[in-house]
C-alpha cells in the first residue's frame, strides 16, 4: 500500500517530534518535516552526538537540537531513531524512563528488529521498524514499514504519514525487512551501475560524454514511471520497445548473453543475506 506525501493534518498538528541521531537521514526527514508543514518548528526536536553539531543545526533548520537524548525524548510523542544499528539498544536503555505506552518509537536504523527495541526498552512499547532509501533526500525515495506487537492500526497510519513526506511508502512483514534492505536499500547503487555503464557506452559509440549521462539517467527516470504510472508489468512493457528484427532485440540478446539479469537477482540474494546476517549478530 502507498501514500502520496501529505501536508500538515489533525494527526500531526498537535503532536511532538524527535529525531535520535539526526545524522543523514534524519536531516532529510527533518526538513521534509518543516518544508512540508508537518510539525510546526517548536514541536521538533533533533539530538546528535557533538554540541558544535547541534548549534549548527539550530541555526539552519531553527527547531531545538541537543546532545541530550532523554530530554528530547521527555519532550516528544513520536521518537525517531537514527542512530547506527550497533547503538540502538544503548539509545533505548537512555531514554527508557521517557517511554511510555502512549509514545511512537520508529527506528531506521538497518537490520535492527523490532522485538530488539522492545526487550531494550523493558516495556510495552510500540516500535515501526522503517527501512527508507536514499532517493528520499529529492523526495523520490520508497520506505518499507513494519510493526512491532504493541503498535495500533492508527501508529502504523502515521509512521506512513511521516514518511509519505520523503517518497512512497509500503508496509511488509517484518520478515521480509532483509529483503526490502536487499532489493529499495542497496538497489540505488545497483542502479546507479546501470547508469554509469549505459553512459560509458553511449561514449564509446561517440556521444559527448555529458549527453550519455543524461541520456542514460533521464531513460532510466522515464522507465520507472512507465512501471509505477502504468502498472503495467515490466516485460510487457520490454515488449512494447522491443519491435521484430530491430535494434532492441539484438540488445537485449546481449543483455541476456552477459547474464545481466542473473547477476542483478544475484546481487539482491547477496544484499540480503548480509543484512540477514547483520540483523542476527
Amino acid at each position: 500500500m502507498a501514500s502520496s506525501r501529505s501536508s500538515e493534518t489533525p494527526a500531526t498538528a498537535s503532536l511532538r517530534v524527535a529525531v535520535l541521531g539526526a545524522g543523514k537521514m534524519g536531516g532529510i526527514l527533518l526538513q521534509a518535516f518543516l518544508k512540508n508543514g508537518l510539525f510546526p518548528a517548536g514541536s521538533i526536536f533533533a539530538t546528535v552526538a557533538h554540541e558544535a553539531r547541534a548549534q549548527s543545526l539550530t541555526k539552519q533548520l531553527g527547531i531545538s537540537v541537543t546532545t541530550d537524548n532523554l530530554t528530547a525524548a521527555r519532550s516528544a510523542d513520536i521518537l525517531l531513531l537514527g542512530v547506527k544499528p550497533l547503538q540502538v539498544a544503548d539509545l533505548v536503555r537512555t531514554i527508557a524512563p521517557a517511554l511510555t505506552p502512549d509514545k511512537l518509537i520508529i527506528s531506521f536504523a538497518a537490520s535492527v528488529g523490532t522485538a530488539a527495541i522492545e526487550a531494550a526498552a523493558g516495556s510495552d512499547v510500540a516500535v515501526v521498524r522503517a527501512m527508507p532509501n536514499t532517493p528520499a533526500a529529492l523526495g523520490a525515495g520508497i520506505t518499507a514499514l513494519c510493526r512491532g506487537k504493541h503498535v495500533t492500526d492508527e501508529q502504523l497510519a502515521l509512521a506512513q504519514h511521516l514518511f509519505s513526506t520523503v517518497g512512497r511508502t509500503v508496509v511488509v512483514d517484518e520478515k521480509h525487512m532483509d529483503a526490502v534492505t536487499g532489493l529499495s536499500g542497496s538497489g540505488p547503487a545497483f542502479l546507479y551501475i546501470i547508469i554509469e555503464a549505459l553512459a560509458e557506452a553511449g561514449v564509446n559509440v561517440g556521444l559527448p560524454r555529458d549527453v550519455a549521462t543524461l541520456l542514460a539517467a533521464q531513460t532510466t527516470y522515464g522507465a520507472a514511471r512507465m512501471v509505477l504510472e502504468t502498472g503495467a508489468h515490466p516485460a510487457l512493457l520490454k515488449d512494447e520497445v522491443t519491435t521484430p528484427a530491430g535494434c532492441t532485440v539484438d540488445g537485449i540478446l546481449e543483455l541476456e548473453e552477459g547474464g545481466l539479469r542473473v547477476t542483478l537477482i544475484k546481487a539482491v540474494k547477496r544484499a540480503t543475506e548480509r543484512a540477514r546476517a547483520l540483523a542476527n549478530s
